[in-house]
């Protein structure tokens, strides 16, 4: 499937669409012109999550539809005709993973397979399967290259290493087109209080007088939503990434408290930090350190980050500012 016209008329599925990335993702495909179909978890709301962010302009090009990644019958309807498929669907936070594990296998290792099998009966031309960094585990060796072992500390981090186990045994046995990316600590406007650097930023602007934080020696490599995106465009893009693993990092990181005081500066306010037991993660689970080694994406197809850690923190604090009825105090306790 040559990419030589960028995206322009593709019809591509994005998993996950009312994710955090994947809100990001849908709006660049509709602008670069690609027809968008975003798979959003069926709920009797029917909310489209991040998905009410995208720009009027690209709406057009997208249609929401409504299910499950788990249903292996909707799935094969879902990628009937696509191009691409972008599979970004998962459980993420970490500390629902040690009270409903088996929440984790069935959303990220049987919707995987489903996402998998049915991209190949229906002969899609490429699939991208998202990783973690989280599945690397502490490091035992900086930066991390995709040759580093997979460590899984967490019921969470298992499931993506069970996930992306079953992509690269597809392509093997199969053939299937797949590419696997493996982003860093991805960062943006967007992001739910989940994540550390809205819930820092969103406790700042509260005018909260201390901030609640889990353990700040872990060493994170933040990277921009938008740099995030276009890696995983790019390696889609790129013949030589199918069967491969790449990692999407900075190459650079900071601890939980120098992230903490680099946005205290940001936002013109200094409080002490307190350490929250309720957010520290079981001893043994603790991921220590994440650096990435980028240098393979940038082989393959020229990808670099290319907004600053400052930069990134300054769009946050402003989505934030824009929309705190999205931050509540409760999230911060999480």
């Amino acid at each position: 499937m040559p990419f030589g016209l960028g995206y322009r008329d593709r019809r591509v599925v994005v998993t996950g669409a009312g994710g955090f990335i994947g809100s990001h993702l849908v709006e660049r495909l509709a602008r670069e012109g690609a027809s968008v179909r975003a798979l959003v978890r069926y709920s009797s709301r029917a909310d489209a999550g991040n998905l009410r962010f995208v720009d009027a302009d690209v709406q057009p090009r997208v249609e929401i539809v409504r299910g499950d990644v788990r249903d292996p019958h909707f799935m094969l309807d879902v990628c009937e005709g696509m191009d691409v498929v972008f599979h970004l669907a998962a459980l993420i936070a970490i500390p629902y993973s040690y009270q409903a594990p088996g929440e984790y296998v069935s959303a990220n290792v049987t919707g995987s397979l489903n996402v998998l099998e049915a991209a190949r009966r229906r002969n899609v031309g490429r699939v991208v399967q998202t990783s973690t960094s989280e599945t690397y585990g502490t490091a035992q060796y900086q930066p991390i290259d995709e040759k580093h072992p997979m460590v899984a500390q967490s019921p969470y981090a298992a499931s993506k290493v069970g996930a992306d186990k079953l992509a690269e045994s597809y392509y093997c046995s199969f053939g299937l087109p797949v590419v696997t990316v493996r982003p860093f600590n991805t960062f943006g406007p967007r992001q739910s209080a989940r994540a550390v650097v809205p819930t820092i930023l969103a406790q700042l602007l509260a005018g909260r007088s201390e901030l609640r934080l889990g353990a700040l020696a872990p060493r994170r490599d933040l990277t921009f939503v938008e740099d995030t995106v276009e890696g995983i465009m790019a390696l889609a893009a790129c013949e030589a990434a199918v069967g491969r693993t790449v990692n999407l990092g900075t190459g650079e990181a900071l601890s939980v408290g120098d992230l903490a005081r680099r946005c205290m500066r940001l936002v013109g306010r200094e409080v002490p930090v307190r350490v929250d037991e309720q957010r520290l993660r079981p001893a043994d689970s603790e991921v220590m350190a994440l650096v990435s080694d980028n240098r393979l994406a940038g082989e393959l197809c020229g990808w670099r980050p290319r907004v600053g850690l400052d930069e990134g923190l300054r769009r946050c604090a402003e989505f934030i500012r824009a929309h705190p009825d999205l931050y509540h105090p409760e999230e911060y306790q999480r």
